[in-house]
């Protein structure tokens, strides 16, 4: 197994609007077009009298300051915390878009805060593509920067790799995919690729990934993704995440929006990479056969000895999840290869090579039954327990997303710590954390 890991570096990049993606930066006020090709997006202003808006679809999405409170403003009805409407000390003012939620903000000491949030699927289509090429930003008098939303942390990390599973390099570098949080629960976050360089284990932002489906109209911000590079082209894997709500229900029998893998391939010449790309996708069907299982997520896709091994975690309910692996001659024919049914709160399923053999890496959540928590577990590709890993376990449910790297292993984690205030609950996380073997 691997050797011990310890933690080198913590990060977290927190950009309302994404450094890389700021299409309007103006110091004076108007309306003026901001088309975009998914609902994620953001405007920010140093006016903290406001308003700031978005104009979408024929209606218009503001955040207003009055009297140290600020509220969104949607079509003329006024949306207002209760709890967390007043600001401390602002010095800017912001709204978000992301995926059906729209949000207030105010640049406070502690960073951006959100206070007031809306889910606008009673009052629009957001996804409707039409509707966000004629996208439109209001800035007041002082002007303000406008792009694509950013993250308030990253989760779900994982290595863009070659086929054989080995992490591409690009002059030194590697990349990754992360979930860029979204404030709120999963259905506003959205896939993103990072450069890091494996020496200063400096982040950088370098693309943003959006997904439409087979079965339904509309632009998504799916998440938990793993890109591959297979025979000159692009492949890449995720999971249904941008439109799933927790469930209601105290027993959680209720089903969210079917919860499952898609696969993409990228028409030639496009860079993944780099850039905002909307890809079309199709079901990756996942044999679940005998597993009881209502959903599946968390691709991570391998190609070794003429046929495709893929990981992937199964679900008994919400949440009642374990890992699972499938293989076959390609991608359309596989079949299960084990689960590791005995694991209640398991993920991340990473296949990665050790010492000569292929072995799948997960991650035993703090909810795991006794003997099985907190901790990055280790199977064959039979689903057998093979031990854990010797590496500290973040809070929440940290993947183990590894690679070998020149000078030894590294591992690229993240934690639960939540950001953008008290009003958004959960899903907000959270620091990227690296670790290096000794």
């Amino acid at each position: 197994m691997l050797p011990r890991l310890e933690i080198v570096r913590r990060t977290r990049p927190v950009d309302l609007v994404s450094p890389g993606s700021v299409r309007l930066d103006r110091a004076s006020g108007g309306t003026v077009p901001l088309p975009s090709v998914a609902p994620y997006v953001a405007a920010t202003t140093p006016d903290v009298a406001g308003p700031v808006a978005l104009h979408l679809g024929g209606s218009r999405l503001a955040a207003v300051a009055d009297g140290g409170s600020v509220s969104l403003d949607v079509d003329g009805t006024d949306h207002r915390s209760r709890r967390f409407h007043r600001t401390e000390s602002p010095t800017g003012l912001a709204v978000t878009l992301t995926g059906t939620h729209a949000t207030a903000w105010s640049l406070e000491p502690a960073g951006w805060v959100a206070r007031a949030r809306h889910d606008l699927r009673e009052v629009l289509d957001t996804r409707e593509e039409a509707a966000l090429a004629g996208l439109q930003v209001e800035l007041p008098p002082a002007g303000g920067l406008a792009g694509g939303f950013g993250q308030l942390g990253l989760r779900d990390v994982r290595f863009v790799t070659e086929e054989d599973g080995a992490p591409l390099r690009d002059g030194g570098a590697l990349w990754l995919t992360a979930t860029s949080a979204g404030p709120g629960f999963f259905d506003t976050a959205h896939t993103s690729v990072w450069r890091l360089d494996p020496d200063t284990l400096d982040l950088a932002h370098s693309a943003d990934l959006f997904f439409r489906r087979p079965d339904r109209p509309g632009v998504f911000g799916d998440h938990a993704t793993h890109v591959v590079r297979a025979a000159g082209r692009w492949l890449v894997a995720t999971s249904t995440w941008g439109d799933f709500e927790a469930p209601t229900t105290r027993a959680g029998r209720r089903t969210p929006a079917g919860l499952r893998v898609t696969l993409a391939e990228p028409p030639t010449g496009t860079d993944v990479l780099r850039g905002t790309h909307v890809l079309d996708t199709r079901e990756l069907p996942l044999p679940t056969d005998g597993l009881e299982s209502i959903a599946t997520w968390d691709p991570h896709l391998v190609h070794r000895d003429g046929g495709w091994l893929v990981g992937f975690v199964s679900a008994r309910r919400f949440f009642d999840f374990h890992p699972a692996l499938a293989g076959g001659a390609s991608l359309e024919d596989l079949r299960l290869l084990g689960a590791a049914t005995d694991r209640r709160s398991t993920e991340g399923t990473t296949l990665v090579e050790v010492d000569g053999r292929m072995v799948v890496l997960a991650s035993d959540g703090r909810d795991s039954r006794r003997g099985q928590r907190a901790r990055f577990a280790a199977f064959d590709l039979a689903m057998r327990d093979l031990g854990t890993l010797d590496a500290p376990y973040p809070t929440n449910l940290p993947w183990p997303t590894v690679a070998r790297t020149d000078e030894g292993w590294l591992m690229v984690t993240f934690n639960g710590r939540a950001a953008g205030g008290s009003l958004l609950g959960y899903g907000t996380h959270g620091d990227v954390v690296v670790m290096r073997s000794r």
